[in-house]
């Protein structure tokens, strides 16, 4: 076709050019919109819009590339003409990249920044070229003289109609977005709310508190499984389900020691615990004076404790301990309340597709380099007691941050020697998760395929199983590995020793001779616990040596430190534990914390630090040494003395096991009401055993 002979005011009027014209205008403008304004339901419903006529718009789009080159492809080559060739072809591209980041929001877990960073330099060179091309035939068509108004009108009739369309589009983005109605969120205190520590402190005793100071809707908290049935963090979700931080709120001894402590002290007084255990409850204003004290804990509480948005909406964290943090609503995207919507339906979609195209504010606002410090931990892992509470003054409880901040585990400005929190407790594991890989760590990358396990792996074998939580086998079975030292962390292998985690060695005498005094010594030596062992409420937890002396014939002689068949430990033996005191010197056997001024018995192992138990028997026809029957203080007795029978005198075999349960039989039986019903299960952490021949002259 001789270019001459073509009607270029039909073509300036075709409505397929006007439709491109204006496709292209509105995708610039929109896309751009996106990428400068704030996150807003506006700019969300700019994407969605922006999204979908882009994928309409495509085929006519392409038709009408086509059918102007069959039109323009005999001109000769000048500026303008190269400038149409070099614009299409980074449209090409442009609209390549917008096919493909589509796709991967809508079927995969994250769109890739490459393509991302393809889409944007490629709007950028559709604005350099294709703007360009059309405005200089515009000039240049404006200044000839054959048919000149003509032609003008019709150019002056495109441009107006590309303005018209552009602004169709952004009508149907505002009255879209004025249409919708996101969820409600209830952001005040019932009327009758209870201040009783202060209209400044409406969550104390805890320390934790919201930004504005202001309730949160318990859903601005809740929907951690969304996180995972979006398709985007299965894996991290499907750790959390079985760890501490998921039950911290549905933990029976939690849930009873609460109830106990709302009788005694009133609703609010459980707040104390809420920040820690049960933070979507606490500032919900659930745990309220005028509450039935069965429903301190709201169905979300119950059932997430400490959520994903709990622990990723922390904003600001102190090391004073008690949940001092400071938590602010994260900006939630359209429809994102609304996780209980079938997989399929449209909202669902809609915000899945939101999230993974659209990430900056999700990003920004859940991933701080705050949640890499040991000092983000410490806001829940140090806890005291105050006047507030006990009515006579400050008790340090469990500080676990303290313990490892004074350890030699911390190495101020040397990651290469120092193990921080989460490389024990969230150690690295393969992962196709969007999260996987960071360049924030000093032995990571990007692009490394891992990220911190979400079990948070610590020493609790017992909720996971009583509560039957998704996973919780082998929850159970990575806690028992952990509380052996077993389980296998290789990025800091190189940093602490291999073995158990606490080891138990036994000194025994070369040989024991008839007559003679025999001592034992098991000596105890923490070395891989980055904190007190054992840690945590040491009133509930114990770790005792438990040492089985049997003769020749494998008949026992003597033993210390056996659980009996009501799940209590022997008199008198080798604990590690804590016996707390209220102000009138009674035993605080019930986790009656508020009560508790002081301790009368503590033991513990600091990190790197040993212990020793010791043992002493005469050996052999020595009535045996007991002190009377009941309930002893592990520092009462520590020395024994037995008879090893006659026929038995070659050799005496000696076991040593270090044990560990998580909660006391006694406060357990009181959780549960029901005596000997329920034991907590028992992990031996290191075993040694020794011989000692028995030389008679």
């Amino acid at each position: 076709m001789d270019v001459r002979s073509v009607d270029r005011v039909r073509e300036w009027k075709s409505r397929l050019a006007i439709f491109a014209g204006g496709f292209l205008v509105f995708e610039i403008l929109s896309g751009f919109a996106i990428w400068l304004l704030p996150f807003s339901v506006t700019s969300q419903v700019a994407l969605l819009v922006h999204t979908a006529l882009g994928v309409l718009g495509l085929v006519p789009l392409a038709w009408y590339l086509i059918t102007h080159w069959l039109v323009y492809r005999q001109a000769l080559l000048n500026h303008i003409k190269l400038a149409g060739y070099i614009g299409t072809f980074v449209l090409a591209f442009c609209c390549l990249s917008g096919v493909v980041l589509t796709v991967q929001a809508l079927a995969g877990a994250r769109i890739d920044r490459t393509w991302d960073a393809i889409h944007l330099l490629t709007t950028f060179a559709v604005l350099a070229f294709v703007v360009p091309h059309v405005a200089l035939v515009a000039l240049r068509y404006a200044r000839s003289q054959e048919r000149a108004a003509t032609l003008w009108g019709a150019i002056r009739a495109y441009g107006f109609n590309l303005c018209l369309l552009t602004a169709g589009g952004a009508l149907v983005v505002f009255l879209i977005s004025y249409a919708y109605e996101p969820v409600r969120l209830r952001r005040d205190f019932d009327p009758d709310y209870s201040f009783r520590y202060g209209n400044d402190r409406p969550f104390a005793p805890s320390l934790a508190r919201t930004e504005t100071s202001r309730a949160m809707d318990a859903r601005s908290l809740a929907g951690s499984k969304s996180c995972g049935t979006s398709g985007c963090h299965e894996q991290i979700v499907y750790e959390w389900e079985a760890s501490a931080h998921r039950y911290a709120a549905m933990d029976v001894g939690f849930q009873k020691i609460q109830l106990d402590m709302a009788s005694q002290n009133g609703s609010e007084s459980t707040r104390y615990c809420g920040g820690c255990h049960d933070p979507i409850s606490l500032f919900s204003g659930t745990k309220n004076i005028f509450t039935d004290v069965e429903q301190l804990t709201g169905l979300h509480g119950y059932q997430e404790g400490v959520s994903c948005l709990a622990c990723h909406a922390i904003r600001e964290t102190d090391l004073k301990g008690n949940a001092q943090y400071v938590v602010s609503e994260p900006a939630r995207y359209m429809f994102e309340l609304e996780y209980d919507e079938a997989p399929t339906s449209a909202r669902r979609l809609a915000r899945d597709f939101l999230i993974r195209a659209y990430p900056r504010e999700h990003v920004r606002s859940l991933s701080k380099t705050l949640f890499k410090t040991p000092e983000y931990c410490a806001a829940c892992h140090k806890q005291f007691i105050d006047s507030e509470r006990n009515n006579v003054g400050w008790v340090q409880l469990q500080n676990q941050y303290d313990n490892w901040r004074k350890s030699k585990w911390n190495h101020p400005g040397d990651p290469t020697r120092t193990i921080e929190c989460r490389e024990c407790h969230m150690p690295l594991v393969d992962s196709k998760d969007p999260s996987a890989g960071d360049a924030a760590d000093y032995n990571r990358t990007p692009h490394d395929g891992k990220h911190r396990s979400h079990r948070f792996i610590a020493a609790n074998q017992f909720m996971p199983q009583l509560l039957k939580l998704p996973g919780w086998e082998e929850q159970v079975q990575l806690t028992e590995k952990w509380l052996r030292g077993e389980l296998p962390i290789p990025e800091i292998a190189h940093k602490w020793r291999q073995g158990p985690a606490v080891a138990v060695e036994l000194l025994v005498p070369d040989k024991a001779q008839p007559g003679e005094l025999v001592e034992l010594k098991a000596v105890i030596t923490s070395n891989k616990v980055g904190h007190d062992f054992p840690t945590g409420p040491l009133d509930i937890i114990q770790a005792w040596i438990e040492l089985i002396v049997t003769d020749g014939t494998g008949r026992e002689v003597f033993s210390t430190g056996k659980v009996d068949r009501d799940g209590f430990i022997a008199p008198g033996s080798f604990i590690f534990k804590a016996e707390p005191v209220d102000q009138y010197g009674n035993l605080i056997d019930r986790h009656n914390l508020w009560e508790m001024v002081g301790v009368r018995h503590r033991r513990a192992l600091f990190p790197g630090f040993s212990d020793t138990a010791d043992f002493t028997f005469v050996c052999p026809e020595v009535v045996a040494v007991r002190q009377p029957g009941g309930r002893q203080s592990p520092t009462e007795q520590k020395s024994y003395e037995f008879t090893v029978p006659e026929e038995a005198r070659q050799k005496l075999n000696v076991v040593a096991r270090l044990n560990y349960r998580k909660i006391d039989q006694f406060l357990l039986n009181f959780i549960t009401g029901k005596p000997g019903q329920l034991t907590a299960p028992v992990t031996e952490m290191a075993r040694v055993m020794k011989t000692v021949p028995i030389v008679t002259d």
